[in-house]
């Protein structure tokens, strides 16, 4: 297995408080991992160590199978971020800003410019200064200058902040062609866990400064099995029929209107059936299946010292 990224023991200290706690993250190269945590639970924090702005109190940071160390000037440039907020050149225009940066990485197919503004919906901006983007035109050249070198790794905090629904699937649709097409690694944070579950092949769940879970998507879609959630007035009579009168023992009460049926021996229709003949109003009944936020909200309800 090819590691691109890797920590190892990962700690932090802030006058004697850990915002990160033997953190072990383990990267595959070419992939797109999703980090996922509360505000606060130290994935920024992370992402300022891979890239060097901030040194590990205690533990090592591989990268590229290297060593990450204060000198590792060479393995940086291998690297494209946007850590936290994006800062530009106000009162110039998104390709001014592009070329600027393109200047002092030492990187002149200014070519690629053009290209990558067109990528992230930023071509017809002409001279408009970036003082007058919105959020999202700005989160959109961090996301051009980041990738203007074509890094081997991508490391974006929250990349989709401030993206209209349009911009949203436009980026997911970015973020699937640079690692399928070009094999870039991803790792991205986000609070938007339906997106991460659009796009990450790994995910990284980290509560209290410690990695809980680190796991591949297709563990968790494989983990759990379809169920029927009903919605009525009267769950506590319907749990009743479908215990007494369907025989099924797999069930759950989520809340006062919701049951969930985990049996995979009834239909939603023979449900259906069973419960109206007993006079039980449905207000609604559908097949699903565990998302990954639920799964990610089980997490967080866990102790504190799950490893």
């Amino acid at each position: 297995m090819t590691y691109i990224a890797r920590t190892i023991g990962v700690t932090k200290t802030y006058e004697g408080t850990e915002v990160v706690s033997n953190v072990n993250m383990k990267i595959k190269q070419g992939e797109i991992y999703g980090f996922l945590g509360p505000n606060g639970a130290g994935k920024t924090t992370m992402m300022k160590m891979l890239t060097n702005l901030v040194k590990p109190t205690v533990g090592e940071i591989e990268l590229f199978g290297e060593k990450l160390t204060p000198t590792s000037y060479e393995l940086l440039k291998r690297m494209g971020s946007i850590i936290e907020y994006p800062f530009f050149y106000d009162k110039l225009s998104a390709k001014e800003n592009l070329e600027l940066h393109c200047e002092y990485m030492g990187f002149y197919n200014k070519k690629v410019i053009d290209n990558m503004m067109e990528n992230v919906g930023l071509k017809d901006t002409g001279k408009k200064p970036v003082h007058d983007f919105s959020l999202g035109m700005k989160q959109r050249l961090g996301i051009a200058r980041a990738l203007i070198t074509t890094p081997e790794l991508l490391i974006l905090d929250e990349p989709i902040n401030g993206l209209d629904p349009v911009g949203i699937k436009e980026m997911r649709d970015l973020f699937k062609r640079l690692s399928s097409q070009y094999r870039i690694t991803l790792l991205i944070s986000s609070h938007i866990l339906g997106e991460i579950e659009q796009v990450a092949d790994t995910v990284g769940v980290i509560r209290n400064g410690r990695l809980v879970e680190e796991v591949s998507m297709d563990s968790i879609r494989g983990s759990h099995s379809e169920y029927i959630e009903l919605q009525t007035l009267n769950p506590r009579k319907a749990t009743y029929v479908i215990e007494h009168q369907l025989g099924l023992k797999n069930y759950k009460m989520i809340d006062d209107h919701t049951v969930r049926i985990y049996d995979p021996g009834i239909a939603p229709s023979q449900l259906t059936g069973n419960l109206i003949q007993h006079g039980i109003e449905i207000e609604s009944i559908f097949k699903r299946a565990h998302s990954l936020e639920e799964h990610f909200m089980n997490l967080m309800k866990g102790d504190d010292d799950v490893a």
